[in-house]
């Protein structure tokens, strides 16, 4: 049918700089989807608590399914409903790529090397609750169960009591069952890119009012590829007098302690590293002011996406050249609470600044290979550097492993508590632990 066929091009085509309620945003996600058949895949990863669905567009040359070698991105807006701005430049978003892919080489290139998750609201619910645009505060933050989305998640210093909302489970259930390297959440309010901790204790906040990662470096270079390619937000002027923000960005912890929050979950439980946007200085602003929150935050939203391709990336084999998942995979000196581990495929992901480090990959109770990598820069090739191993003793399938819920951090302050030794040794003992149960 012509016509059809006609209409859904003009769906996909004439995205307006305005609000898009649920059904309209429904209409332009579907319509882009039936426009772009093979670049794109539409689906719902769950629903929110009044039953909406929580849409994911999936952009990239292999839509559908997870291919060995292509890192897996993620952007999250409106996870608090009245912090509206991420949630309508991501559908900019969403119709730059798709225009562009085959007239644009960079975004070409892009899109052929890198699988784009989309999700423009995460809090549909909260955002239909706002009935007057405010750019300080409204009930529409909550989900319909009143519930602080961004304080809801499972968190690794203290034990979190909220109750886990549809929204949430959803996310975590997203996070698991995708390969995700690098992610952001795009919130408003202020003016600033927030890296991990949100949380901490005496064992990552060595310095006062900061809590650091192992991978803190990495965090730091996160934020400001953003902030830097962002039309104003490097000049770390904040929203009022009060509050400034060198470069444009802040340690989370620094800034104020949050518990349960999205961006720690995702680094220790997801493998995932992802920083939180704060794009506006009023959460909802007028709609004739999203054209150029659009234009200042374009580049950066391309620029950030191509950092999922630092570092190291490669397979874990046995001798029969199968891969091996579940084995641990990190460079030595940055371990993780929860030791990163393979995929399905065996893969890992490491995203490491340019240098040399010492890469270790254990099968847990079997082996350990040492790997020294000299890591280049090579975010413009739009791939990391490559490096396998394969274990040609072995002929093994790992056991699952899962990282227990429970506070990590909390563990290991006890420890330090008892014998003082250092932060490296008690994330070992940790790895050791985690790695038996």
């Amino acid at each position: 049918d012509v016509v059809g066929i006609l209409c859904l091009v003009s769906v996909a085509a004439a995205l307006d700089f305005k609000y898009h309620h649920t059904e309209e945003l429904e209409a332009y996600l579907k319509g882009v989807h039936d426009a772009y058949p093979s670049l794109t895949h539409l689906h719902s990863i769950g629903r929110s608590v009044e039953g909406r669905d929580l849409w994911v567009l999936v952009l990239g040359r292999f839509p559908t399914h997870h291919k060995i070698g292509i890192p897996e991105f993620k952007y999250v807006a409106n996870m608090h409903g009245d912090e509206t701005v991420g949630r309508e430049i991501l559908l900019h978003l969403i119709d730059f790529l798709v225009t562009s892919y085959g007239r644009d080489p960079v975004i070409t290139r892009l899109l052929n090397n890198t699988r784009i998750h989309i999700m423009p609201t995460m809090n549909p619910d909260g955002f239909e609750a706002t009935k007057v645009p405010n750019c300080y505060y409204t009930l529409g933050r909550y989900n319909k169960n009143g519930e602080d989305l961004n304080r809801n998640f499972p968190d690794a210093f203290e034990s979190n009591n909220a109750s886990l909302q549809p929204e949430t489970q959803a996310v975590m259930n997203w996070i698991k069952n995708e390969t995700f390297v690098l992610s952001a959440n795009l919130h408003g309010g202020a003016l600033v890119a927030s890296y991990t901790f949100d949380n901490g204790n005496s064992v990552t906040s060595s310095l006062k009012g900061y809590s650091r990662s192992p991978d803190d470096d990495v965090f730091i270079h996160l934020a400001k590829t953003y902030s830097f390619n962002h039309a104003s937000m490097y000049k770390g002027t904040g929203c009022d007098n009060r509050q400034t923000f060198p470069e444009g960005i802040t340690n989370g912890y620094s800034w104020y302690k949050l518990e349960g929050g999205m961006q720690d979950y995702n680094y220790i439980w997801g493998q995932c590293f992802e920083i939180t946007l704060e794009l506006s200085c009023c959460k909802y602003p007028p709609e004739d002011q999203l054209e150029k929150f659009w234009r200042d935050n374009k580049v950066a939203l391309i620029e950030y996406i191509k950092q999922v391709h630092l570092g190291v990336k490669g397979q874990v084999t046995d001798k029969n050249g199968n891969p091996i998942p579940n084995a641990i995979v990190e460079a030595k000196g940055r371990p993780h609470v929860c030791p990163y581990r393979t995929n399905e495929q065996g893969e890992y992901f490491l995203l490491l600044l340019p240098g040399t480090y010492v890469i270790n990959a254990t099968v847990p109770g079997f082996k350990t290979m040492l790997k020294t990598v000299e890591i280049p820069d090579n975010t413009g090739n739009f791939s990391a550097l490559k490096h396998d191993f394969s274990f040609s003793e072995l002929s093994i399938r790992s056991r699952a492993a899962s990282c227990p819920k429970t506070p990590l951090y909390q563990e290991l302050e006890r420890a330090s508590a008892a014998v003082k030794p250092t932060l490296h040794i008690l994330v070992l003992m940790t790895v050791m632990l985690v790695t038996a149960k």
